[in-house]
């Protein structure tokens, strides 16, 4: 019905520009006037420009005959087109708002027939500028700006994952929401790279779904949402998709388990307000004696992944960075953690170290997830050019740090020692 109302209104938009087309008709010799009005203005600038030098002799006369020819060319058309038959007259006014018309009405039905009206576009579109500022919240997306910093990153490293994402969607969004062959291209490769990126997932799926393979479009969808995060913030939008084109597709998709809730208990509001009042150092132990009591708890129930993640950040609280980093990690083991967790992670590692001590293995590890999550991530780049000077690669290490500075304010204090590490390396 919607279409329906849809094909009226731009009908009735087209037929409404038309008519002043249908009803007036500029007569030939008005239309000889008109020309010859125009023709006589350049010839006068041409007298104008050759009375004050600029133009020489011969440009002037070359220009003058082929205005004049123009003239005669005019005044020949005009006469061919009064001797004109009154039925070629009718068809000429006719024909074209009859195509006007015809043609956006036979796009609309064929796009009824064979198209997909209610699959909506890309969800992940709005998030593409969060990963490249490091914001929140919806954002309008540029899509030529999206192509055009892909293309460029691509130009340096036709291998760069996040680039080929970024292009197969910027090339998806151009094309209205459908995957094109070039970005479908750009997805296969980036998927090489990166076989569980959300983005490359969902646009693999939107392609298999756009396809007709439904089928296929729901099982890769629904494998990533049970390996995303609870607290992912596609999630909802993902699973209003499967459960759009299994709806479109006739196919029914079981609703996934809900993962339990932490038994973990939580000091109540009187708790809390009781521990308030107590001095500053009677409050400390008794917050440790709480995340103590938690670690103890989660010994016989290691399979709580949020009560980890408290744990973990309670430790961070308490300056007992070692002891957060193994609880994310715990917490890591039951589900992947997100970008969010994974910067709290690399902090409780990189806050281990001495000054000037290059970050351990573990903490390379949690680092180099961190900065595939967000390219721009100050910690990671910084401390991963640590470990790349350390190991020898003072090209990796001066790509990041570049990277880095080019990232931090005019005025942000560590640009000075930054520099110094650059110009260190080579830089």
């Amino acid at each position: 019905m919607l279409e329906f109302l849809l094909a009226l209104l731009t009908t009735a938009t087209v037929a409404a520009l038309l008519w002043p087309l249908l009803r007036t008709r500029l007569p030939a010799r008005d239309r000889l006037r008109a020309e010859l009005a125009i023709y006589r203005d350049q010839l006068a600038e041409l007298d104008r420009e050759r009375a004050a030098g600029t133009l020489g002799p011969t440009e002037a006369t070359a220009a003058r005959t082929e205005i004049e020819r123009r003239m005669l060319a005019a005044g020949d058309a005009a006469s061919a087109t009064a001797k004109a038959k009154t039925s070629s007259d009718a068809v000429q006014k006719w024909l074209p708002p009859a195509l006007s018309l015809f043609v956006p009405l036979l796009a609309l039905g064929l796009y009824l027939q064979v198209g997909r009206p209610g699959l909506p576009a890309a969800p992940f579109a709005d998030r593409v500028a969060e990963r490249g500022t490091g914001h929140t919240g919806p954002q309008q997306l540029d899509v030529a700006r999206l192509l055009t910093e892909a293309r460029a990153r691509l130009a340096q490293d036709p291998n760069d994952a996040d680039a080929l994402a970024a292009l197969a969607e910027g090339l998806t969004l151009e094309a209205g929401g459908t995957v094109t062959p070039q970005a479908l291209d750009a997805l296969r490769r980036a998927l090489q790279a990166r076989p569980d990126d959300p983005r490359i997932l969902y646009y693999l799926g939107l392609h298999e779904a756009q396809s007709g393979d439904s089928k296929a479009a729901i099982a890769r969808w629904s494998d990533l949402v049970a390996k995303s995060p609870p607290d992912a913030p596609y999630l909802g939008l993902l699973r209003a998709e499967i459960a759009r084109v299994a709806k479109a597709a006739g196919i029914e998709v079981p609703q996934p388990a809900q993962p339990p809730p932490s038994t973990m208990p939580t000091p109540s509001r009187e708790q809390q307000e009781a521990m308030a009042q107590l001095p500053p150092e009677q409050r400390q132990q008794a917050i440790r004696s709480m995340v103590e009591g938690l670690a103890a708890r989660l010994a016989d129930a290691p399979q709580d992944r949020a009560g980890w993640l408290r744990l973990a950040n309670a430790w961070k609280v308490l300056g007992e960075n070692a002891n957060a980093a193994d609880a994310y990690g715990r917490a890591d083991t039951l589900a992947p953690v997100d970008a969010r967790i994974l910067a709290d992670w690399a902090e409780a590692h990189v806050r281990q170290l001495a000054p000037g001590a290059v970050p351990s293995p573990q903490a390379v590890a949690v680092l180099e997830r961190l900065e595939k999550a967000e390219p721009r991530n100050a910690l990671a780049l910084f401390y991963l050019g640590v470990a790349a000077e350390a190991a020898g690669n003072k090209p990796a290490a001066l790509q990041r740090w570049k990277t880095l500075l080019a990232l931090l304010p005019a005025d942000a204090p560590i640009r000075g020692m930054l520099e110094e590490r650059i110009k260190g390396a080579g830089g």
